[in-house]
């Protein structure tokens, strides 16, 4: 029985040594040194090998290394695979770091500082308390939950908006999309956090951005084809948006030349949002594999009739 890691030298060596602590009776093997395929029960990777099936025929569970799975080809994976994302405290505190970064940014006005700063422009700009603007979150899930948390903290109003229903003690939520208008209307920095499904690709268009309050901003770190790079330059000229933090885009990276990367309205991070930390995402791992060895329910299991 052995578990196979197809991840990077430094994540691979981490996460051994965690498995000889706590597991040393599992054997390890790296990905691609498999001494015997057929043999492989665990396989925790990003992108998994192709040909899946007949790689790893006796593969039970696939961990992903991130905390989504649409990297995934998940019509790929064998019915009877288990597909786990990975859920850790690390994941969870970059988000949440991020998200306040990125609220207080486009509150305070900071994308427009750093162009005057570049034109050695000395101008200050009156701003709102953090009370009198509204911070609205799309996906409460994992992730959304403690940064709705979070930006309540720092003393902005919030509101939450998921594709089912969801109670928060104190914050406002909407669900599906007969209250999606409701929610966009009341919402001065859109924070989408949503997974990607056929629903969510290309919902960060202009017909979503001319219902939020004009000159909204947004921080996007959901998943790159949920935003229309196109309709999202044109809400900024527009006027319809103030603001925009993009995290993911689509393509990705961001081709050199796209007429995104000059925008001073814009600031663009590579996909770093949240990266899943080496020591606390392998002690998620073994935590998982320990529970799968007693039989007990996998923690961030993905429903396969719904992608996450």
């Amino acid at each position: 029985m052995s578990f196979v890691i197809k991840s990077t030298p430094e994540r691979a060596a981490i996460w051994s040594a965690l498995f000889a602590a706590h597991m040393p009776d599992q054997k390890i093997e790296i990905w691609p040194d498999i001494a015997d395929p057929h043999s492989v029960e665990f396989l925790a990777a990003w992108v998994p090998p192709r040909d899946l099936e007949q790689t790893f025929p006796n593969l039970k569970v696939l961990f992903s290394v991130g905390a989504g799975v649409d990297q995934l080809d998940l019509s790929a994976v064998p019915a009877h695979v288990q597909v786990v994302r990975m859920i850790e405290s690390g994941l969870t505190d970059g988000m949440v770091d991020y998200v306040r970064f990125s609220v207080l940014a486009l509150h305070r006005g900071m994308l427009r500082y750093v162009a005057q700063q570049r034109e050695q422009v000395w101008k200050a700009h009156p701003y709102v308390p953090a009370s009198a603007l509204t911070v609205g979150v799309m996906g409460l899930g994992q992730l959304g939950l403690p940064v709705v948390e979070a930006v309540r903290a720092l003393g902005y109003g919030c509101r939450g908006w998921a594709r089912s229903r969801r109670d928060i003690d104190g914050i406002p939520t909407f669900a599906g999309q007969e209250e999606l208008d409701a929610f966009l209307g009341g919402t001065d920095i859109l924070v989408c956090l949503l997974p990607l499904t056929a629903e969510t690709t290309g919902l960060l268009a202009r017909p979503l951005f001319s219902r939020l309050p004009r000159g909204a901003g947004l921080v996007h770190c959901g998943r790159g084809k949920q935003l229309v790079l196109d309709d999202l330059m044109a809400a900024l000229d527009a006027g319809e948006l103030g603001g925009a933090i993009v995290d993911v885009t689509d393509p990705e990276p961001l081709p050199p030349g796209h007429a995104l990367w000059n925008r001073a309205d814009v600031l663009i991070t590579p996909h770093t949002a949240s990266i899943t930390q080496a020591e606390t995402g392998g002690k998620s791992i073994v935590e998982n594999l320990q529970r799968y060895r007693k039989g007990d329910p996998l923690k961030g299991l993905v429903d396969r009739t719904i992608g996450y």
